[in-house]
């Protein structure tokens, strides 16, 4: 395996996982944002109040999400091993 083929292959492998995460961490954003914008227009420090919506919603998303991540997770675990032989070498 040439340097350049490795570095091919763990570029992918950290654009995939970043592809798949980045819709929930956006999700945690904006909760998290306007969980934030409510607190201090409110001057509620209770951080229950800000954990438990954004908990809520990392599960919501992640079920929803869920078959979405998992077909692209497979299709590059499918493509990983396709090219098996070719990282042998």
């Amino acid at each position: 395996m040439t340097p350049e083929l490795a570095i091919d292959v763990v570029r992918h492998a950290l654009l995939t996982s970043l592809w798949t995460m980045a819709p929930l961490l956006l999700l945690g954003v904006i909760v998290g944002v306007a969980i934030n914008v409510i607190q201090v227009a409110t001057s509620l420090r209770d951080s229950a109040f800000s954990t438990v919506p954004r908990l809520a919603v990392f599960l919501a998303g992640f079920l929803i999400l869920l078959p979405w991540m998992l077909a692209k997770l497979m299709s590059y675990t499918t493509s990983l091993f396709s090219d098996l032989s070719r990282y042998a070498r």
